[in-house]
């Protein structure tokens, strides 16, 4: 994994389990739930409750996960995982750096004032495959003839921002994958959703790496609920609870 890549959180429903729980309870309950609020299992216990009634069995009761919400900070990714990230129906939002506003980092890079790899992604050097399976290696040699693209595609950026160019029209010559930093924000069902999608093992690396980052996150905030789907549907692209 790119030792830049980085998922932080940045803010969550405190009891999110709890928050499930009162959803689930109010859909069959003839009182006003939180007036009982006291006589609530805890955390842990409503989190077991919650996977048995709504979700254990592939009961598919989904609706009551979305009370709970978590707010994550992803950074240095590639451009791609933002586009793979954003694509399908997820319902999740999404605050990304446009490279409208944002591309100082590019000319600082190209003024030798950060490293090229802080801006740009490029791959490790080593065997890979496509999806039909057709075997490849990626070498030293092709890795540096590929960041010196960079280097010369951060040149002729700063080069025309300095001539007066907008910067939505100069970053037409970057390449693909320059880095993005961006904010996303989850219910639990979504952040459900986007591992069904993209934890899967066929998908392309840096998303299945940025799962990877997510996951510990998913764990500590809402750990019974995870316990399951790490049983149940981790890796498995069981699609759309």
């Amino acid at each position: 994994m790119d030792p830049r890549f980085r998922v932080a959180l940045i803010a969550a429903t405190p009891n999110p389990q709890q928050c499930v729980y009162a959803g689930m309870h109010q859909d069959y309950s003839e009182g006003f739930v939180a007036a009982d609020r006291a006589d609530w299992p805890d955390e842990r216990k409503a989190g077991e409750i919650c996977v048995k009634r709504l979700l254990a069995g592939e009961r598919g009761h989904y609706g009551p996960l979305e009370h709970a919400q978590i707010v994550l900070n992803v950074g240095w990714f590639p451009h791609s995982v933002m586009q793979q990230a954003r694509t399908h129906r997820v319902g999740v939002s999404f605050d990304v750096q446009s490279m409208r506003y944002t591309g100082d980092r590019i000319r600082r890079a190209a003024n030798g004032e950060l490293d090229l790899e802080e801006v740009f992604y490029l791959r490790p050097v080593g065997p890979y495959s496509d999806r039909q399976g057709k075997k490849y290696l990626y070498d030293e040699g092709q890795r540096a003839i590929d960041l010196e693209l960079c280097r010369a595609a951060a040149a002729r950026y700063r080069d025309l921002l300095d001539a007066g160019f907008a910067e939505e029209h100069a970053r037409g010559i970057l390449p693909f994958d320059y880095r993005q930093h961006f904010v996303v924000s989850f219910t639990l069902r979504a952040f459900l959703h986007f591992l069904d999608l993209r934890a899967k093992l066929d998908a392309q690396q840096e998303i299945r790496e940025l799962c990877d980052l997510m996951w510990p996150h998913l764990q500590q905030w809402v750990p019974e609920f995870a316990d399951w789907y790490e049983k149940s549907r981790l890796h498995k692209a069981r699609l759309a609870p």
